[in-house]
């Protein structure tokens, strides 16, 4: 990537600001997409080094927003997560997963900013099936992918789609595996999880990010014609009860786990997508017992 604007939604997210820090230490002047409702905290010390834009919600205000800053290329990483959901989260889903979205990239295609990378997500491919949604959101994450074709067929946008497993490292403020693993391991207190035989892809978020730059390189680059979608995995996926261990092992505490103490989810993914195509000169580079270590030598959480 040369000298370039650059312009990332989910930019107050875990992934999108570790994004945004490695653009900002490469030189690029970046721009973040948030709310007034978006966690700036989490920038840290590059708050100052990045331009915030407030999304006021509606579609003139992102094309507005999208003339202003006029990026070369786009990171769309915002959306709306549940693994579950319940009657009054679908409108929510919907707006940050669809409208949201399509707001985004109206805009970038009345603006003349046509190259965008997008985050898909591995659960659209339930039991390893072309297109299976594990749930709702994965579901809307698809969606917008079928929205994505008309842009990219009459508006001439080139998309880049990182399918992402799941991720982890230091300061990850989501109530993910390891935020329940620390705080059993500081606290004592036995945890009830399912009988453990899934299969969990956990990814770096340096790895992650360095996907992301990739991806927008291959747009800038003028190698990408269409729409590109690719798998960002480990391709060394663990048991969940071998993680517990191996997290247990790296602290040097036992864990209290009570095993089969709650059932499995509806559609539990036990065995990992695996027929996603690998993004050209990507390759992981942090051995999960490695990131483990840099996550907990930290201290943050």
């Amino acid at each position: 990537m040369q000298k370039t604007t650059v312009l990332i939604t989910g930019g107050t997210g875990f992934i999108g600001a570790n994004l945004a820090r490695r653009l900002v230490q490469d030189g690029r002047d970046v721009h973040v997409v948030t709310t007034l409702h978006g966690n700036r905290d989490i920038l840290g010390d590059i708050a100052d080094l990045v331009t915030l834009h407030i999304h006021d919600g509606s579609s003139e205000g992102m094309k507005d927003l999208v003339g202003t800053v006029k990026p070369a290329v786009v990171f769309h990483l915002a959306s709306l997560f549940l693994s579950e959901h319940s009657t009054e989260q679908i409108e929510p889903l919907i707006r940050s997963n669809l409208l949201f979205g399509t707001q985004l990239v109206d805009a970038m295609a009345a603006c003349g900013s046509g190259l965008l990378v997008n985050t898909g997500t591995s659960w659209e491919h339930y039991r390893g099936m072309a297109y299976s949604p594990v749930n709702l959101y994965a579901a809307t994450k698809q969606a917008f992918e079928a929205i994505l074709q008309y842009y990219v067929e009459a508006r001439e946008l080139r998309v880049v789609t990182l399918k992402l497993f799941d991720t982890y490292g230091a300061n990850d403020p989501r109530a993910k595996l390891f935020t329940l693993l620390r705080r059993v391991a500081e606290q004592g207190m036995p945890l009830a999880m399912s009988p453990g035989e899934q299969l969990i892809d956990l990814v770096h978020v340096d790895d992650v990010v360095e996907a992301f730059c990739l991806a927008a390189g291959r747009l800038l680059e003028g190698a990408v014609t269409g729409h590109e979608r690719y798998a960002v995995s480990s391709g060394a996926p663990l048991p969940l009860r071998e993680l517990v261990a191996l997290y247990g092992r790296v602290i040097g505490k036992d864990l209290p786990i009570e095993w089969g103490g709650r059932p499995y989810r509806q559609r539990e993914v036990m065995v990992p997508w695996s027929s996603g195509r690998p993004l050209p000169g990507w390759q992981p580079q942090v051995g999960l017992e490695e990131g483990i270590r840099r996550m907990e030598s930290t201290g943050s959480f």
